[in-house]
């Protein structure tokens, strides 16, 4: 009885990880956005926010949020239970949380004039810590755009038609954003989409581990 309640226990704990995920990495973010010299939010995507003297602050934000969506993605598998679609979408929310880590280990590459005295546009060459900071998180995007469709239906999903639509909109919003981000890293429209597409991810998770919490039952 007691390891029972001890199991449930540490499950929702572990979903609560997920839970605040999203507004810790997203308010240390956005205060940085605001008060980082030389840091546009029209120009500059979240990633640049690890350069410069206050960098570890963002590399921090990387790590910790990171840690917090594999802690989740245990959370995920232990309160869904057997089932493809239990085991794979947590396998999905891990890679995630993974590509979230690789953005803290990995720092990208300076560019569009930031930190201060960066030239702008795009640098000539990619350094090896930029380039394994994009492949972390392009694996990391995909993955969890895959988690939206995946655990929008089945045993896996936290409950109701409702959640499995928003889930594949979140996914199919957040692959559009992440696509134009990439596609015109520079200009207003491709940054504010990648940042558009980082909210959504996050917003997502953060109603899936809410649901999921929900739905958790201790065994009598």
């Amino acid at each position: 009885m007691e390891t029972t309640t001890d199991t449930g226990a540490t499950t929702r704990a572990l979903l609560a990880c997920g839970a605040l995920a999203g507004p810790v990495y997203v308010i240390t973010a956005l205060a940085q956005g605001l008060t980082r010299q030389g840091f546009d939010l029209l120009r500059h995507d979240v990633s640049l926010l690890a350069n410069g003297p206050m960098g570890w602050i963002q590399t921090a934000n990387f790590l910790l949020t990171g840690a917090l969506v594999v802690a989740c993605a245990v959370g995920v598998r232990r309160a869904a239970g057997a089932g493809r679609r239990a085991t794979w979408g947590s396998v999905l929310v891990g890679v995630y949380g993974l590509g979230v880590l690789g953005g803290g280990v990995f720092p990208a590459d300076p560019v569009s004039g930031f930190p201060p005295g960066t030239p702008g546009g795009v640098p000539a060459t990619v350094s090896v810590p930029g380039t394994l900071h994009v492949v972390s998180a392009g694996l990391g995007f995909l993955a969890l755009v895959a988690a939206c469709f995946v655990l929008a239906r089945g045993p896996a999903a936290p409950g109701g038609r409702g959640w499995a639509v928003c889930s594949r909109l979140c996914g199919v919003l957040f692959l559009a954003g992440f696509g134009a981000g990439i596609s015109a890293p520079t200009s207003p429209a491709g940054v504010l989409a990648l940042w558009a597409a980082v909210v959504i991810g996050w917003a997502w998770l953060l109603v899936l581990a809410v649901r999921t919490l929900r739905t958790e039952r201790t065994p009598a």
